[in-house]
């Protein structure tokens, strides 16, 4: 069972990785590339229509098919192991990504949404200036976190 677990929990932790690696080496210097309204605009359209089943259920799913593995894994084999190292590694990669989300990421996609649409801002390059760079630093740390936690649950797997 356990390793069904680490199986789901690497996918879903592998898709989260992918796309904040695509954001970051694509999706982010594309944009950087454009004029201040496709920006915006692009930004706001990409905050909405990212919430929704498909992208929620595997950013929730890995963190919690983590902790799942991790107690069954404490359950398995007690307070220690190869696995389990892995797996706590994992976790705390998790942490991170989803610490950084919700503290950093969503706040600058609320206040992104708060200026309204693009057709009634009137200074469009202070929105962009006080949303693109910290977006872009956060992201890069959650990117990093992310795959750190893909590369536990590798690990755990190789292990196991």
């Amino acid at each position: 069972m356990l390793v069904v677990v680490l199986a789901g929990a690497t996918l879903s932790t592998g898709l989260v990785a992918g796309l904040f690696f695509a954001y970051a080496c694509s999706v982010l210097p594309g944009l950087a590339a454009t004029d201040d309204r496709t920006l915006v605009g692009t930004m706001q359209s990409i905050n909405r229509k990212i919430l929704n089943g498909w992208f929620l259920s595997v950013f929730l799913g890995g963190p919690l098919l983590v902790a799942v593995a991790v107690v069954a894994e404490v359950g398995r084999s007690g307070a220690g192991g190869a696995v389990l190292g892995w797996l706590v590694a994992a976790l705390v990669g998790h942490l991170v990504t989803f610490g950084v989300t919700m503290r950093c990421n969503v706040p600058l996609n609320n206040e992104l949404d708060a200026v309204g649409p693009v057709d009634g801002i009137t200074d469009l390059a202070a929105v962009r200036q006080r949303f693109e760079g910290p977006w872009v630093r956060w992201n890069l740390v959650r990117t990093v976190s992310s795959v750190a936690a893909f590369a536990g649950l590798i690990g755990a797997l190789l292990v196991r």
